[in-house]
């Protein structure tokens, strides 16, 4: 990719050649190993700076590879980052914005100044996704966990994957025991009375790997961890709460719009939940060594957006980054993004430049010698040049969320372009202007300092959402100014 084109904003790759595997043998091809955690803050993990979660397994995988600080999920919320990981594409080409189940006109009922955009409620079957582009290469394909990309018909093993444990269109593990079994799963098989959900998967990922050590693979271990309900293993919860008390931790709380938003990770249930998922990555590593595969397997391990905070438990606290998931601001969207890749990235190495999930595609692609199609258009690029520690392409990112979640965020949109980012709100066009290098929390808006600044990221914003043919929320005419607008959520309180 040329310096000229790596500055054209929005990157589009357009590369030419059927989808095939590259003239290396089946057999010399990487293994894939592809982590994707739901609801993870990136300060959820040792290796990110939390002090109360233990993570030494993950923390481990990331001295061993590459920690990318600067790594983002393509929207705040889960099934669009999702679709893009699959696809490669910003969430806007595939149609799926907001998490599939989210109401929208005609159904929307909550009093709000705009009516949320529409979307797409499944990720259509037309899409190349991963799975199928490596499976057509020669790759054993594996998912497990969950999915949450559309209806029966549209599950993983219709999306290119040989074997689905426990993918569906569910948002959570909402059947069944929940986290425990018996799972109430039609796409997973219950075990033992009790077992936990995500150790469970974990072995289904290690049993595949095994099973298909003679061959390459795709093992992507999606988890339903750590997103709600909150339910953790009783030896855990008691763990960090004994842990909690030992500290002298004790719950802190700030504002984020109309809503509370925690200050403190203290969270017990919630520590739970995240040691218990690092115990289930720790497996999955431990078996990649056994077999003798670490130095043939690409591993990569990221989340879909980020913690949270504002909502739902408040279970988590992303600082020193703001708000969480559902917002636009870093905490809803910088993501934990680890990469090891032996022969190609540096262990131990920290690279600052800004990546994004849809950039997973053609990375992982190229890796496999699999080519696009003719005319097959993604917006990713391919980060090897990055991840063995050279300058990252001079482009902007960009996330377009018009919608309203459950967070507490309205809508929006943003622009990434070097150390500086532009937040759009669209109920009312109003800007705000950061300097991620100075102000990482997001406290100090110099849109009124920097008014040429904030108009040419907005303009660049505004061509993008022409260029990827971006959905706009419309006026509600239902709006009732003098009502509560159903965006405030106080957290219980003791």
């Amino acid at each position: 990719m040329t310096a000229s084109l790596c500055r054209i904003a929005p990157v589009i790759l357009v590369l030419f050649g059927s989808l095939a595997a590259s003239a290396t043998a089946v057999a010399d091809k990487p293994n894939i190993v592809f982590f994707l955690v739901d609801d993870l803050g990136q300060r959820d993990l040792g290796c990110y700076g939390s002090t109360f979660y233990e993570t030494p397994n993950i923390d481990r995988l990331a001295g061993q590879g590459a920690k990318l600080t600067n790594g983002y999920a393509a929207c705040p919320v889960c099934s669009p980052t999702r679709a893009s990981i699959m696809t490669g594409k910003y969430p806007q080409r595939t149609g799926v914005t907001d998490y599939i189940g989210a109401a929208q006109p005609p159904q929307w009922k909550r009093n709000t100044i705009l009516l949320p955009a529409e979307y797409s409620d499944r990720l259509a079957l037309d899409e190349i996704t991963l799975a199928e582009a490596l499976r057509k290469a020669g790759y054993a394909t594996f998912f497990a966990g969950k999915w949450h990309l559309g209806p029966e018909g549209f599950y993983p093993e219709n999306q290119g994957f040989d074997v689905n444990k426990g993918g569906i269109d569910r948002g959570g593990p909402y059947g069944g025991k929940r986290y425990f079994s018996p799972y109430g799963n039609p796409r997973l098989e219950d075990g033992p009375e009790g077992e936990h959900l995500p150790d469970r998967l974990a072995t289904e990922t290690a049993k595949f790997i095994e099973a298909n050590r003679q061959r390459p693979f795709l093992a992507y271990l999606s988890f339903y961890s750590v997103h709600t309900p909150l339910m953790a293993r009783e030896d855990l919860r008691k763990k960090y709460e004994e842990k909690a008390r030992r500290l002298g931790l004790e719950e802190e709380w700030g504002s984020e719009g109309t809503r509370d938003v925690r200050l403190v990770q203290a969270h017990a249930v919630y520590a739970g939940m995240v040691e218990a998922m690092d115990q289930a990555v720790g497996k999955v590593l431990d078996k990649l060594d056994e077999l003798g595969l670490r130095q043939n397997t690409v591993v990569v391990f990221t989340s879909d957006n980020g913690g949270l905070s504002t909502s739902e438990g408040w279970p988590t606290s992303n600082l020193p980054l703001r708000g969480g998931k559902g917002w636009t601001y870093e905490g809803g969207i910088r993501e934990a993004t680890l990469v090891r890749w032996p022969g190609v990235t540096t262990p131990g190495a920290v690279l600052d430049t800004p990546v994004i999930s849809l950039d997973f595609y053609p990375t992982l692609l190229s890796a496999a010698g699999v080519k696009l199609r003719k005319g097959q258009v993604v917006d990713g690029i391919d980060l090897m040049p990055v991840l063995q520690g050279g300058p990252g392409p001079q482009r902007s990112l960009f996330w377009h969320y018009p919608h309203y979640g459950n967070q507490g965020g309205a809508p929006s949109a943003a622009i990434r372009k070097g150390d500086w980012k532009l937040i759009e709100w669209q109920e009312d066009s109003r800007t705000e202007l950061y300097n991620l290098r100075n102000d990482i929390g997001e406290k100090c808006d110099l849109a009124t300092k920097e008014p040429a600044r904030a108009e040419q990221l907005r303009d660049e914003l505004h061509l993008w959402q022409q260029q990827v043919g971006a959905k706009f929320p419309a006026p509600n005419p239902d709006y009732d100014p003098t009502r509560p607008s159903g965006r405030a959520s106080p957290r219980p309180r003791k």
